[in-house]
């Protein structure tokens, strides 16, 4: 397949480099990203290009390709935005992958790797897929949700202490959950407290949200209650496995409460549970779920080889584990270690995560969860089309820039203070700015993005353009907070200058 790759002068070189194996055209003009189709199908008229099967233009060109073809007689797509991503674009193109006249390569790719998640949910969500799953022994329903060996691993959220909020706290609470990617909302219950009759609520909460609700508590007389209401129980051991018989599902726990004992090396833990087991299901219960119950440090270690040596010894048992437990227990950005979590899920078969995000610092881990697992579905945790790279990037973009022969050397000059002068805070999704005349609060700007809040205050108060990129600089700062989850002080750096040599401790010569 013969294809061209239009480009400029200045990304010439970064596309022969990563363009290996096809011709190169390179445009009269500086920055491929002022060119537009029309210019495009000009100079390639004017160069007389025939022959080819294919021609690529840049993904940053505004408007669609097709007017080139049509001028050209040649099949015209946009590639990728940055040139660095060429040979993972030419290479899917060989194979057969449809490229867009409008859409760039690279945007066209996470379509269609979000596409290939969702075609591999929706089979395990076919009427015949779950009918034949659910004939085996490792697949069960919890309420109406099929989950086991042979469905892709369902991430509970753990509503912390749901007794202190009210109903409506809880369903805003499960709804944000959902939208985040859970599939099973876990009401968590009050260590050291009673409160049976707050479960008369969970019908109603089920209701609401129409996912099946679990009932997380070690409390006897609440889990007692939970058999009624509740759609799974979380967490029965050997101190209450005898009085709690039930066909709904539940989860095992190697611990026994009343006495205190929670076995620590992984043999003695996995041949606890494993008698553990045995013992509910010579009681009757039906759909068991096993948790040998993974730790942070400094016990994260023992309880991996825990979790490793139970599916070794048990490869057709349901598993749970609460990975919430590390995330709020490790004070390191969240992504990173969610998409470890999520690949030992995959490794290990396990059918079921608990999390939470009851600190700051742990908001949003169930969509990363919900991402982590996504890339295993693809295939795993690398090249996939898929990552939780947030704050890092996989590859370094190259990018050529002029220089003008005239370099100015930036200076700051006193600052003239102006009779308006600007607050901004973030609150609930948006982007707040007090604007104020001396002390007098004169107006609250609100929106969601800088572009139009920047535009508005423009146009109500005469500021200066160095004022103006102070907002505009504040308010992209405040953005990029509400992404993240961050919290946002005026003129604070976002980000700690973790990489500066200042932030660490050397020894002195």
């Amino acid at each position: 397949m013969r294809i061209l790759l239009v480009t400029g002068k200045l990304a010439e070189p970064i596309v022969r480099k990563y363009g290996k194996g096809c011709d190169v055209f390179v445009a009269p003009v500086t920055v491929a990203a002022f060119l537009t189709p029309r210019m495009i199908a000009d100079y390639l008229e004017k160069a007389g290009v025939k022959g080819y099967d294919m021609i690529l233009i840049p993904g940053l060109v505004k408007g669609s390709a097709k007017e080139i073809e049509d001028r050209v007689g040649i099949p015209t797509y946009k590639g990728p935005k940055n040139a660095i991503d060429l040979p993972a674009v030419l290479k899917a193109v060989r194979e057969g992958f449809k490229l867009s006249r409008e859409v760039p390569a690279d945007e066209l790719f996470s379509k269609d790797t979000l596409k290939r998640v969702e075609d591999v949910r929706n089979k395990t969500f076919n009427k015949r897929y779950i009918e034949k799953a659910l004939k085996k022994p490792w697949n069960f329903l919890i309420g109406n949700l099929p989950v086991g060996l042979d469905f892709p691993t369902r991430i509970l959220g753990e509503i912390i202490d749901a007794p202190k909020l009210t109903m409506d706290e809880i369903i805003q609470r499960a709804k944000y959950y959902l939208r985040e990617g859970a599939d099973i909302i876990d009401i968590g219950m009050i260590s050291g407290e009673t409160n049976v009759d707050f479960l008369d609520a969970i019908p109603e909460i089920r209701e609401k949200v129409q996912v099946p609700i679990s009932l997380d508590s070690l409390n006897p007389k609440e889990l007692r209650k939970g058999i009624e209401v509740a759609d799974l129980l979380l967490s029965i051991d050997w101190s209450t496995v005898e009085d709690l018989v039930t066909e709904k599902p539940v989860v095992l726990i190697p611990t026994h409460m009343k006495k205190g004992y929670f076995p620590t090396t992984p043999e003695e833990r996995v041949k606890y549970l494993e008698n553990l087991k045995e013992k509910a299901k010579e009681l009757g219960y039906k759909n068991i779920i096993l948790d040998p119950i993974l730790e942070h440090y400094p016990n994260f270690g023992r309880s991996i080889t825990t979790l490793y040596l139970y599916r070794e010894r048990n490869p057709e048992d349901v598993l749970l584990s609460g990975v919430g437990n590390v995330t709020e227990m490790t004070d390191a950005d969240s992504p990173g270690i969610n998409a470890i979590l999520a690949g030992l899920a995959g490794e290990l078969k396990i059918s079921l995560l608990l999390t939470t995000e009851a600190s700051q610092k742990c908001k949003g881990s169930i969509r990363e969860l919900r991402r982590g697992l996504d890339m295993i579905l693809l295939g795993g945790l690398k090249d996939v089309g898929l990552s939780l790279l947030i704050l890092k990037e996989k590859r370094r973009k190259e990018v050529k820039f002029e220089k003008a022969r005239r370099i100015i050397k930036a200076r700051s000059k006193p600052v003239k203070l102006e009779s308006v002068y600007f607050r901004i805070f973030i609150d609930k999704g948006k982007i707040y700015v007090n604007a104020y005349r001396g002390t007098k609060l004169v107006a609250t700007i609100e929106g969601n993005e800088p572009n139009s809040i920047i535009d508005t205050i423009i146009e109500m108060f005469n500021i200066s353009p160095r004022h103006a990129f102070y907002l505009g600089r504040e308010l992209e700062k405040a953005y990029t907070a509400l992404k993240l989850g961050k919290s946002y002080i005026q003129e604070e750096e976002l980000f700690p200058d973790f990489y500066s040599s200042e932030t660490f401790i050397t020894k002195k010569k």
